[in-house]
């Protein structure tokens, strides 16, 4: 499987991920800094071709995992790249059981180029958002999802009907019983709304190449989060 190039120094490569018999997929970024060093957002179960075609890039520094739901393929990640740092948000070392740095406050060589928002009030969670400056590109893990509007069968009614989905990106509905602090939760989505980003990397669904602001935004609204 080939990187996907989205913009300078930014990769996008898609996993297969089935959940409950519907097709989530799994979203991997990769994205190197002007140091040269690659941060790898979001695990998977990768084939020895594409650790190469990573390292390839440049050395790697870092591996990113951004929610504690998102533990699938930390071992899998842990395993492909044993040597190279591995970060997450408060609580993530003991779900995996290897050690895990934080994500946040993000390490200094990140800075003017990676930046990260921890949201907060869902505990269960501790989702945080990254911001790949160059690029205006938000990365997400489960803030939203963005599947197949025309998707049919199984997908569709798990994901309208069980999930919640109004329409896409959206949140779902187990995101939202995790938020248990509304307001810190709005609170702490402000800054993220305040970045400059223009596309948007979900952790599951399509890239959303431009406009990106906006339909998050229209995503928040719909569960219930109006920022605007």
């Amino acid at each position: 499987m080939s990187l996907q190039p989205i913009a300078e120094n930014l990769w996008l490569q898609h996993y297969a991920l089935s959940v409950l018999g519907t097709q989530h997929g799994r979203n991997v970024s990769i994205i190197r800094l002007a140091s040269g060093k690659v941060v790898v957002h979001s695990m998977a179960p990768f084939a020895s071709g594409e650790v190469e075609e990573i390292r390839a890039l440049g050395p790697t520094g870092w591996l990113v995992e951004a929610m504690l739901l998102h533990d699938t393929y930390a071992k899998e990640g842990r395993a492909a790249f044993p040597e190279v740092s591995f970060l997450g948000p408060p609580g993530f070392e003991a779900v995996v059981g290897f050690p895990v740095g934080p994500l946040s406050p993000a390490p200094d060589e990140w800075a003017g180029e990676l930046k990260v928002f921890p949201l907060e009030g869902a505990p269960k969670l501790e989702e945080q958002v990254m911001l790949h400056v160059p690029s205006r590109t938000l990365i997400v893990a489960d803030l939203v999802f963005n599947f197949d509007p025309q998707e049919k069968g199984w997908d569709r009614f798990f994901h309208r009907y069980l999930a919640g989905f109004k329409r896409y990106p959206g949140m779902s509905r187990i995101f939202r019983l995790f938020v248990k602090d509304r307001a810190r939760f709005l609170e702490s989505l402000k800054p993220v709304i305040a970045a400059d980003f223009d596309r948007l990397v979900v952790g599951h669904g399509t890239l959303i190449e431009t406009g990106a602001k906006q339909k998050l935004l229209e995503a928040l609204r719909d569960a219930g989060f109006a920022l605007d």
